[in-house]
């Protein structure tokens, strides 16, 4: 521990055969069934079995009233009920989806019985005419449809596109001469996309087939270049007319993503196709249950005990292969990462930091690491991780205390400094290339443009400064002291740690603070906190009450408490190419590696998996 003086419901199911089932037909008086066909014949009844005729010359009065009930029953029966817009708007779905697959007599079943139409009549003739390429006939097609759209204007964009396809289908076929003329005397005129009609014109060159779909980027003349044609056509028409492609499927994924989204555990790249999941429950997953049992890290899968004094810091490598740990016991300790058990090993012990280490920062290439003392430390250390050997030992000044680094993108570079106001930028050999006055250095970071560097500093802020034309700016104003921060990959989102408040993020573009999260104790200690899991989702960060609090980055409240140092928690660094993967360093002279906790019976344990449970390691 370091003191420092800085201070979905449920789906029903749709069936379109409840009145047509095993041959049975509502719309006719007769009943036919499995081959047995019922008719009236003067008064006379005539079933007709297997070969064998059976005649009734009477009726009774019981029967004639019973047919006269079944027929009021019958025309009950026959008033269909009013389907509400969102309920034709769910059969249209599941038509197109239908047809989709192939089923068109069911399709055709389905529009029967509810009353409802698939697409426009006009539609029907467009989309039939396109798939037969019957380009004139789809043309014409078009001045019906116009008066069915919002955007007129747009009939121009789709007859391009369907000379574009007539065009390149009369090139493929070797009709040299009737595509020129498509050319010049049907697409040139409409003076649309005129870029475009050079590059067509272009392909006019092509010696043969295969040369034109590979310069076009075109699948050639048939179903898949015209179902491809009928997408981009139907985004011009209205859903009334035309459906959108694949709209059922397009509204399940999207569905699929927002409850991911909202997923406070989900710790996986999302995979947009439907095949991974099931449609038939809720996305759910949490530290201890399916479908994410391996990527949370919220258990304790080893404790690296080799330091001898309280570990100030640790830091995984860019790639991932790599943890750095740092130690009042003067070593830093690179462990390397097992890539199939997620083990540690320790691969190397770097000493001779006399004052203890307490800040490392990889090279953008993880060749070189950066290890930083404590206030009162006027040396940093340049180490040749692949060698293990000491590369630069760079002090300015006795007086100097250069407890904080930052590397350049390049790796040609870094920038120190500390708090008594000297800030650095050095080559590889510790050579200073420039310098800036007066500025009392908490933390560093670079940022990705390779000029800015932000430093927070005594003044309870973090402001941006340029080494090349010497300008600053202030970017974050806190009420009280930044103890530490860190960047976000794409440099628009910082954490800061900060004095009796806890960890805070900050908006760097619009330099507004975004939230607070709360749980965690800091006081005047100085604490590392990071980013983490797949998209950076998470925040975790070390305590002064010995845990490791990890937060979703949307929620204040913390999703999980690693419980299991004995110490305070200085330091917690993610593994950037495993989610699953996580680190701590501790006062307590250990460092714990969290891994994903083994598959637990949610229920039988009777756990809540939507509570903030502690987990005990």
């Amino acid at each position: 521990m370091q003191a420092n003086g800085g201070g979905q419901g449920q789906n029903q199911e749709l069936s379109c055969l409840n009145n047509a089932q095993n041959g049975e037909s509502s719309s006719t008086g007769a009943a036919h069934s499995n081959g047995l066909i019922s008719s009236a014949n003067n008064g006379s009844t005539v079933s007709t079995n297997n070969g064998i005729a059976v005649g009734t010359t009477s009726v009774s009065a019981t029967t004639s009233t019973a047919a006269g009930s079944g027929s009021d029953v019958g025309s009950t029966l026959k008033k269909k009920k009013r389907l509400s817009q969102s309920e034709e708007d769910v059969i249209r779905l599941i038509g197109q989806h239908l047809r989709g697959l192939g089923l068109n007599q069911t399709v055709d079943l389905l529009m029967q019985e509810s009353g409802c139409r698939l697409e426009h009549a006009a539609a029907t003739k467009f989309r039939n005419h396109v798939m037969e390429g019957e380009w004139d006939k789809a043309e014409s097609d078009l001045n019906e449809l116009k008066a069915l759209m919002h955007s007129p204007s747009a009939i121009v964009k789709m007859k391009f596109l369907l000379l574009q396809q007539k065009y390149l289908e009369f090139l493929e076929d070797g009709k040299v001469l009737e595509a020129l003329q498509v050319l010049r005397g049907e697409l040139t005129p409409l003076k649309y996309n005129t870029e475009r009609i050079h590059v067509l014109s272009g392909y006019l060159m092509c010696s043969h087939a295969e040369d034109l779909r590979a310069k076009a980027e075109w699948e050639g003349k048939g179903v898949s270049s015209r179902c491809r044609l009928l997408d981009k056509l139907q985004t011009y028409l209205p859903p009334s007319v035309m459906l959108p492609p694949r709209r059922l499927h397009t509204l399940l994924r999207q569905a699929v993503e927002l409850q991911r989204d909202r997923c406070l555990y989900h710790n996986t790249k999302l995979d947009s196709s439907l095949d991974s999941v099931s449609l038939l429950l809720d996305h759910a997953c949490s530290r201890y249950s399916l479908p994410q049992p391996k990527q949370f890290p919220c258990y304790t899968q080893q404790i690296l005990t080799e330091h001898c004094n309280e570990v100030w810091f640790c830091k995984f490598s860019n790639d991932g292969t790599k943890l750095a740990t740092g130690s009042k016991d003067t070593t830093v300790i690179i462990w390397l990462v097992d890539p199939e058990t997620h083990q540690l090993k320790l691969l190397r012990t770097l000493e001779g930091h006399a004052y203890g280490v307490s800040y490392l920062a990889w090279s953008p290439d993880d060749s070189y690491l950066i290890a930083c003392g404590p206030d009162d430390c006027s040396e940093l250390w340049l180490w040749n991780i692949q060698t293990g050997e000491l590369r630069t030992k760079m002090s300015q000044s006795h007086e100097d205390s250069l407890t904080s680094v930052a590397w350049n993108p390049d790796g040609k570079r870094f920038v120190t400094g500390g708090q008594r106001g000297q800030f650095y930028q050095c080559d590889l050999d510790g050579n200073l290339l420039d310098s800036w006055e007066g500025v009392r250095v908490q933390c560093l970071w670079c940022l990705s443009d390779g000029r800015t560097v932000l430093a927070s500093d005594t003044h309870q802020r973090i402001r941006g400064y340029n080494f090349e034309d010497l300008t600053d700016r202030n970017i974050v104003q806190e009420d009280h002291p930044i103890m530490s921060f860190t960047v976000s990959e794409n440099g628009r989102l910082a954490l800061l740690n900060v004095a009796t408040q806890g960890v805070h993020l900050w908006d760097l573009q619009d330099r507004v603070l975004v939230r607070k999260y709360q749980g965690v104790t800091q006081g005047f200690y100085t604490i590392h906190s990071c980013f983490g899991g797949h998209n950076e989702d998470f925040i975790a960060s070390g305590s002064e009450d010995h845990k490791v609090y990890i937060w979703h980055k949307r929620s204040e409240l913390p999703i999980a408490e690693l419980t299991g140092h004995t110490r305070t928690v200085n330091c917690v660094s993610w593994n950037p190419a495993l989610p699953g993967l996580m680190a701590s360093a501790s006062d307590d002279g250990t460092v714990r590696v969290w891994g994903p906790a083994p598959f637990l019976d949610v229920d039988a344990e009777g756990l809540n998996e939507n509570s903030c449970c502690t987990m005990d390691s």
